[in-house]
This record gives structure tokens, sequence and C-alpha cells, in this order.
């Protein structure tokens, strides 16, 4: 008797030891035609192990390849898709360069930068001073992710140097809401929706 464990290792086990058994029944077919038809029938088999990859783009062309590989790239036939080549699948992926955004204040993030920018151009005086105060209040809870306390005054400053010197609101009365109170208006907020939902 024959364990799997003695038996060649699968090159792609998902298909399993019949399919392929398979492909190599058809590495001995001597007349092309024939080994070409045979490599069409196994195809359609390994298809119909995967219904559901049906809609995958190139669905086709990676069961091709598939067959290529369990075949060691050693079945002679004319593929319907260049496959691909032995070198390339064991080839180290290239390296994929990050994206690293150019930013001035990393912990506030690059979409408060954009924020910033649009408030500048905010032409209505009321429209403008409430976008502001939105703006350093989301400041103040983005840097307390990083920092446990911040005085408004920094708020201020950072504000003054991401709009460019266009929003100064260093000396003026304006009072930053406590994060603590927001923590607890959020957690508040939750209460009573689940209150509701129940």
């Amino acid at each position: 008797m024959e364990y799997n464990t003695q038996l060649k290792k699968l090159a792609l086990p998902e298909y399993g030891r019949n399919i392929q058994n398979m492909v190599d029944f058809c590495l001995t077919i001597t007349d092309r035609n024939e080994r070409k038809r045979c490599a069409n029938t196994i195809i359609n088999i390994m298809g119909n192990l995967f219904p559901h990859l049906r809609d995958v783009n190139d669905f086709k062309h990676i069961l091709w390849d598939h067959l290529a590989i369990m075949s060691d790239f050693k079945l002679d036939i004319d593929y319907p898709y260049e496959i691909v080549k032995k070198e390339d699948l064991y080839s180290k992926p290239g390296k994929i360069e990050y994206s690293r955004p150019d930013m001035q204040y990393r912990h506030y993030g690059k979409t408060l930068e954009k924020m910033v920018k649009l408030a500048i151009t905010i032409e209505d005086p009321k429209e403008k001073e409430q976008f502001v105060l939105l703006v350093a209040t989301h400041m103040k809870k983005s840097y307390i992710q990083w920092n446990k306390d911040v005085e408004d005054q920094k708020i201020f400053v950072d504000l003054y140097d991401l709009s460019e010197r266009k929003i100064d609101i260093r000396n003026s009365n304006i009072k930053l809401p406590e994060m603590k109170d927001l923590g607890q208006r959020i957690n508040n907020t939750g209460k009573k929706n689940q209150q509701k939902k129940k």
C-alpha cells in the first residue's frame, strides 16, 4: 500500500493527486494533436473544480499557467496564452515604493492639511470662523492621540504654520473643547443609541 507521503510531491496540491496523474499521463502522449486535446480536457476539469472563480479576469489564463507548473514546464503543446516562465515563478517580487507624502506635521495627517488649505479659501467670515474652529478641534483630537496633554495655544501656533501664516487665531479668546469632554459625549451618544435599539 502506498501512502501519499511516499508519492511524488504535488506542485499545486489544491488540484489533488488525480489531476497531477492526468498531467503526468499527458506528458507521455507522443502525438502532438492528441496531447493538445488531452491538455484541453484537463483544463476543463480543472475549471470545473473551481466554478466560483470563473468570473475572475484571465481565469483560463491562470489555469494554463497552472497546467504548465504541474507539468514542470515540460508539456510541449501550443498554449493559447503566453504562460509564466519558470525563472519568473521563483524570482522575488520587485520592491514596492510606498508613497511618502510631504507633511509638515505627520501626526495631523494629510487630510487635515487639505482642510487647512480649504479653510484659507473660504470667503464668508462667519463660515470661515466655524470651519477654522472645526479644524482646530480636529487638530487637538489628532494631537492627543500621540500626546496626552496639549495646550490650545500649541494648536493655534501649528494652525498658523500649516496655513502659511494666513489663519491667525493665536491671540484670540477661542477655547477648544476638552478632549475628555468629547470622549464623554461620544460615550453618552453610544449609550443612548444602544438604549434606543433595545
